[in-house]
This record gives C-alpha cells, structure tokens and sequence, in this order.
C-alpha cells in the first residue's frame, strides 16, 4: 500500500493552492450572487421598498416591542406594524379607486354630450392673464365648434374606454402583487432585523473592516434623514399651504393640500399645485389672494428646502446640500420614487469612502 494514500476514513488533503481556490470561491460566490439576482429582478424594486420602510420605521417598531414586552411581541409586533402600514396605503388608494370609478361614467358622458354640442369657453379663461385671449381663440376654433369637437375628442373618447381600462388595470395589478410581496418581506425583516443587522455588520467587518460598519450606518443614517425631510417636511408644506387654501377660499382646498403634500416629496413639486391654485384664483377675479397663495406657497418651499431638508438629510451624516440635491434628483431619474430615498444613501457611502481615503488617519498612541 502507497504510505502516501489516504487512510480510510481520513480526510483527503487539499492539494490545490491557497490562491486559485480563493479565486473559485469569489467566481463561484459572483455567479450565484448574479443568479439570484436575475431570478428576483422583478421583485428588486419591493425588497428595496421594504428596506427602506424598515429602516425608517425601525424606531418605532422598537417602541412596540417594548410595549408589548412579554406578550408575544416577536410575531405580534411585526404583525401589527405590518397591518398598519399596508392600511396606510390600502385605505386611500381603495378610497380613490371608489371615487375615480363613480367619475368616470360622468366623464365619459361628458364626452358623449361634448361631442354633440361643443364645449362652451368658460368664464375665466379670457380673464387669465397674458394668454387668456389666444385660449380663448383656439378654444372657440377646436372645442366651442361641434364638429371640430367631434372630431378631437372623438379620438379620446374611442380610447379611454379600451386602452385606458385595460392598461391602467395590468398596471394596478401588477403594483398591487409588488406591494403585497413588501409588506410579506417587511414581516420578517421587523421579526428578524435584529439578527439579521448581525450577521451584515459581520460580514462588512470580514470584508471591509471598521470602515464598512461606518459606511452602512451612514448610509442607514441617510435614509433616515431622507424619509423625515422628504415625506415630514412635504407633509407639514401641505398643511401650512392646505390653510393658506382655506384662507383664500380655494375650492376644495382638503384636496389641494393632500396633493400638496404628496408632490412636495418630489423636489419642485409643490410649486406645481400652489402654482396652479393661484393662477386659479387669478382666473377668477381673485387676483390678490392668488398673489398671496403664490407668495406664500413659495416662502415656504424655500424655506423647506432651503435649511430644513438638508439639515434633516445630511446633517447626521455632514453631506453637503449639492450631494444632497444631486442624490434626490440623481435617484429619482434612475430609480423613480424609490431612488428619492436610494439616491442619498449611496451618496453618503461615497462621501464616506472619500473621506475615509482623503481625511489624514489620526496620530497612533505610543
């Protein structure tokens, strides 16, 4: 028998050098990281969505652990922030939906009837200022002229009852599957987020050392700041101007002001709304209280982001305002609403990293 054979029984030595075998494992490692993500690309979009609602909710799921200390919170705790969040967003979504489908028989009858007989130049179009008269012109020429109307609105009123339905209800569904595969994926990351923030703080420290701790919790620390500068701050812009509605007599001014909000999470959103609301009560013969509208709607949206948001967004992280900006709008162009909250966070990575490499290291203690 070999003496250099193997004893039963023995494990076989590894022959292969320490290198090549380094270079198979991070081959290896690559490829299933490659795989795995083609296999759940479609789903990317709710993995990160439910990230960033962890991470941002986290505070608060850990007051309700503590509340709920010693009654089963590590299912009920999850559960019931889950629950709630998918109400959050159910609720008013299920709320439009009702409404959107009780106007649209109305809509499409106003189709029916605007065809037939034309539509009259309404009151306040002459009146807006600068452009009222050439509107006026070429709303008489394409909308008040039955024919002309026929033939315009023809074309949305053979599309809206097919290509509309049909599209926007693949749409839904499909956001309504994403959605429901987030708050499952929010679940366990509530249930399971402590020991899962373990083994990723393990691994950055295996792979990148302290540094990459300090790169995650500012990155963590970003989508922190991003989520109460963007939706607190935009929601606070739509109450202050919701009560500026109010004030100037705006017509539903409740729904100006949830749409206020809502846009003002984008950047240069809410100028749209507040815009449009003034150029309204112009219209109208309210000239003054649309100035005032305009004036204040615009005071506070600099204000907002001008020293709000960006002490909110890279105050805990020192990211500077043109990063900050560059982050949101950088995002949302490559990602969509997702990206407003991405954007910042690989921003501050990166600011991380440069300072980590550029900063001189501190003098050692002999």
């Amino acid at each position: 028998m070999n003496g250099n054979a193997d004893a039963p029984g023995q494990p076989r030595e590894d022959k292969l050098d320490p290198a090549p075998q380094r270079i198979a494992r991070l081959v290896l490692a690559a490829a299933l990281v490659l795989l795995g993500l083609w296999i759940l690309h479609r789903y990317l979009v709710a993995l990160a969505w439910a990230a960033v609602l962890a991470i941002a909710l986290w505070p608060l799921y850990r007051r309700l652990v503590g509340a709920l200390a010693g009654h089963g919170q590590r299912i009920l705790a999850p559960l019931i922030l889950t629950v709630s969040i998918g109400l959050v967003f159910v609720v008013p979504f299920v709320y439009a939906a009702v409404e959107v489908g009780r106007e649209t028989q109305v809509f499409v009858q106003y189709l029916v009837d605007a065809r037939r007989s034309g539509i009259p130049v309404p009151d306040w179009v002459p009146r807006l200022p600068g452009v009222g008269y050439l509107l006026d012109d070429w709303w008489r020429s394409n909308l008040s002229d039955p024919t002309a109307a026929r033939d315009l609105l023809g074309r949305i009123y053979s599309w809206v009852p097919m290509q509309s339905a049909r599209e926007v209800g693949g749409e839904i569904v499909h956001r309504m599957i994403l959605f429901g595969f987030t708050l499952i994926t929010l679940f366990f990351l509530f249930r399971d987020g402590t020991p899962l923030s373990r083994q990723l703080i393990g691994l950055s420290d295996r792979l990148l050392g302290q540094q990459g701790e300090r790169i995650g919790r500012h990155m963590i620390q970003a989508v922190l700041g991003t989520v109460n500068g963007l939706v607190l701050v935009g929601l606070g812009e739509g109450v202050l101007l919701g009560i500026a509605y109010i004030i100037a007599g705006l017509p539903h001014p409740v729904s100006f002001a949830v749409l206020t909000g809502i846009l003002a999470v984008i950047p240069f959103g809410a100028p749209v709304v507040f815009g449009a609301a003034a150029a309204y009560l112009a219209a109208v013969g309210s000239v003054a209280a649309g100035a005032a509208v305009f004036g204040f709607g615009a005071a506070v949206v600099f204000i907002a982001d001008h020293f709000i948001r960006p002490v909110l967004i890279g105050g805990a992280v020192r990211l500077p305002f043109l990063w900050v900006l560059l982050g949101i709008l950088g995002g949302l162009e490559t990602f969509g609403i997702l990206g407003l909250f991405l954007g910042p966070a690989v921003m501050a990575a990166l600011i991380s990293l440069w300072r980590e490499w550029t900063e001189p290291a501190p003098p050692r203690i002999v």
